[in-house]
C-alpha cells in the first residue's frame, strides 16, 4: 500500500506509551507545541461560511470528501445489500428487568462474490413494560450475557438497548479478505481511499439502523450510537455520516477518533497506522505518519464532531493519572471547543467554555457535552450523566411526536 500511496521514505517511529521507554510519548502538557486547525467554517474556495444553507450544501460535502479520501476511505458505490431476519424473539430476564429480546441476522448479498459470506450479528432488548416505541442506545461491541448496570439504567427509564457484533461485520486481524471489505473487494487489493475497519464497522451501524426503523418496538427518531476506544471512534465516525442517529456517547476514542491529531500528547498517527492497526484507516492516512504531518491533513477531529451538527454529541474520556491519558482526554476536549462554531450557525449550544475542567466536571449544558471521569479506559462512570443529559433531548423529541 505504502507504494500505492506513493510513499518514499520510512514511517516515523510510533511514539512509546510508558514513559520511560525509549522514544516516549509526551505527557507534559508545556510541550504540546503550537499547532493550526483547519476553519471548519472557511470553504476550500477560501470564502466563509455565513448561513446554515452554505453549510449543508457546500462546506459540510467538503469536510466528508477530505474524511473520506484521506483517514477513513470510501463506502463503495455497489455495496450489497442487507437482509434481516429475527432469528428468536423472546421474553426473558434482564437483571430484575424483563425485556423482549429479538436475535438479530442480516444477511448480506454476496452473490456477486460468493467466496466471502457476511452475517452482521445484532440483538435487540426493549422493556416489556413500555408504553410504547422506546428509544435505544446502539451500543457497537458489548456483552450479549452479561447484565452490566449500563443495561439497568436505561431499562429503568423504560429506554431500550441494541448490540452490534463489530467483528461480524469485518475482523479485526489485520486482513482485508473477509468480511464486507474481502466481499466488496472480491479479492482485489484496496485502493488508497477505499474504506478501512472503522468507516466498515460504521457501516454496519447504518446497517442496524436500517432494522431499527422497521421495528414498532424502536422509536428511530430517539437512537444513540454509542462505543469505547477503537470503537468509540467507530460511533463517532457513524455519527458523522448517518445522520439518523439522534445522538452519540464516544468514550476514550483517542486519535483517529475525537482526539484532535495535531495535538502532540499520548497517543499518535504513527500508532494507529502501524502493522496491526492499519486496516483501521484508509491507505492514503499512512503518508501522514511518514512523508507528511498531522499538519498537513484537510481535516481534523474538531470537524469530525462538526459534521454531527446540530444533533448531540457527549464525549466520554477517564483520568489523566490512569492508561486513559493516552487517548488525550484534553485533545477530546478541544475538539468539542473547536466544533462550537458549527453548533453556533446551526442554531445549537456548545460546551459554554476553552477551559478545559476539572476531572469530575460534567459539561452538560449544551449539546455538545464532556466529562472526564476519575477511573481508567471505561464509560462506566460517565453513564449516569449522560442519561441526565440525554434524558432532555429525548424527553423534548417525544413530545413533539405526541
Amino acid at each position: 500500500m505504502r507504494e500505492r500511496v506513493g510513499i518514499t521514505v520510512p514511517a516515523r517511529p510510533a511514539p512509546a506509551q510508558h514513559p520511560d521507554e525509549p522514544n516516549a510519548a509526551n505527557f507534559d502538557e508545556s510541550k504540546v507545541g503550537p499547532y493550526v486547525l483547519p476553519d471548519p467554517l472557511l470553504l476550500s474556495n477560501g470564502d466563509r461560511v455565513t448561513t446554515p444553507q452554505q453549510w449543508w450544501e457546500q462546506r459540510r460535502p467538503e469536510i466528508v470528501e477530505d474524511f473520506e479520501r484521506e483517514i477513513y476511505g470510501r463506502v463503495p458505490e455497489s455495496v450489497p445489500s442487507v437482509t434481516w431476519h429475527v432469528v428468536s424473539d423472546q421474553t426473558v430476564g434482564a437483571g430484575t428487568f424483563q425485556v423482549r429480546q429479538k436475535v438479530l441476522r442480516g444477511v448480506v448479498d454476496n452473490s456477486a462474490y460468493p467466496n466471502v459470506t457476511v452475517e452482521i450479528r445484532a440483538l435487540l432488548e426493549t422493556p416489556i413494560d413500555a408504553d410504547g416505541p422506546v428509544p435505544v442506545v446502539l451500543k457497537i461491541g458489548g456483552r450479549r450475557r452479561q447484565m452490566d448496570a449500563w443495561k439497568s439504567l436505561l431499562l429503568s427509564k423504560r429506554w431500550g438497548y441494541a448490540l452490534l457484533d463489530p467483528w461480524s461485520v469485518q475482523p479485526d486481524d489485520g486482513s482485508l479478505d473477509q468480511g464486507i471489505i474481502g466481499l466488496t473487494a472480491k479479492g482485489q487489493q484496496r485502493n488508497p481511499d477505499d474504506w478501512g475497519v472503522i468507516r466498515a464497522w460504521a457501516w454496519g451501524a447504518s446497517r442496524v439502523f436500517d432494522y431499527l426503523e422497521t421495528d414498532s418496538l424502536v422509536d428511530a427518531k430517539r437512537v444513540c450510537v454509542e462505543g469505547l476506544s477503537r470503537l468509540g471512534k467507530t460511533a463517532l465516525v457513524a455519527m458523522a455520516m448517518d445522520q439518523r442517529f439522534s445522538m452519540a456517547l464516544v468514550g476514550s476514542s483517542g486519535a483517529g477518533g475525537a482526539k484532535i491529531l495535531r495535538r502532540r500528547f499520548g497517543e499518535q498517527i504513527e500508532n494507529i497506522v502501524v502493522p496491526r492497526n492499519f486496516s483501521w484507516f484508509c491507505g492514503n492516512f499512512l503518508k501522514y505518519a511518514s512523508s507528511h504531518t498531522p499538519d498537513d491533513l484537510p481535516v481534523d477531529a474538531h470537524e469530525l464532531v462538526a459534521l454531527c451538527a446540530p444533533r448531540p454529541v457527549f464525549i466520554s474520556a477517564g483520568s489523566l493519572e490512569s492508561e486513559d491519558r493516552w487517548v488525550d482526554p484534553k485533545g477530546s476536549f478541544l475538539a468539542a471547543v473547536h466544533a462550537e462554531p458549527v453548533y453556533a450557525l446551526l442554531g445549537k449550544k456548545g460546551l459554554g467554555t476553552s477551559t478545559f475542567p476539572p476531572e469530575g466536571t460534567s459539561l452538560i449544558d449544551g449539546d455538545l457535552a464532556f466529562r472526564q471521569h476519575h477511573e481508567g479506559h471505561t464509560l462506566a462512570p460517565n453513564w449516569p450523566v449522560w442519561a441526565e443529559w440525554a434524558e432532555r433531548y429525548w424527553s423534548r423529541a417525544l413530545a413533539q411526536t405526541e
